[in-house]
């Protein structure tokens, strides 16, 4: 499984752990990932997915609703609002940021067939010089 998500075009790194029912997701700097291929791949390989998470360097910014993480280019991912993103204060869009991010989650007995809207639950935040 690890070599057939690793050729998704946008992968840089895949980790994945079928005992604890995780693929963790390492996106390549300025390109397109698209994590609803990922979640696919994954469910069309057999496995189901508990957890999936991205890791990206990228910007915030902000639409007349909600905060935005852009990867690359056009490729935004709306942002669960968390205590993570207060510490930085006014964040301006040409600052840069690494973020690792939760995609998905098992809850209860569920078996998606597919990922759904994403949104990312932040878990960590770096600055970049």
């Amino acid at each position: 499984m690890q070599q057939h998500l690793g050729r998704l075009e946008g992968v840089a790194r895949v980790d994945v752990s079928l005992a604890e029912g995780k693929v963790a997701i390492v996106a390549k700097e300025d390109t397109r990932l698209d994590p609803a291929q990922v979640f696919k791949a994954t469910y069309d390989s057999g496995v189901s997915v508990v957890e999936m998470t991205m890791e990206a360097t990228g910007s915030f910014d902000h639409d007349s609703k909600s905060v935005l993480f852009r990867t690359a280019g056009t490729q935004t991912y709306p942002v669960i609002e968390s205590d993570l993103l207060k510490p930085f204060g006014e964040i301006h869009p040409d600052e840069r940021f690494f973020v690792r991010a939760r995609l998905f989650k098992k809850v209860g007995r569920q078996q998606p067939k597919t990922l759904g809207a994403v949104r990312l639950e932040l878990i960590e935040i770096r600055k970049q010089p």
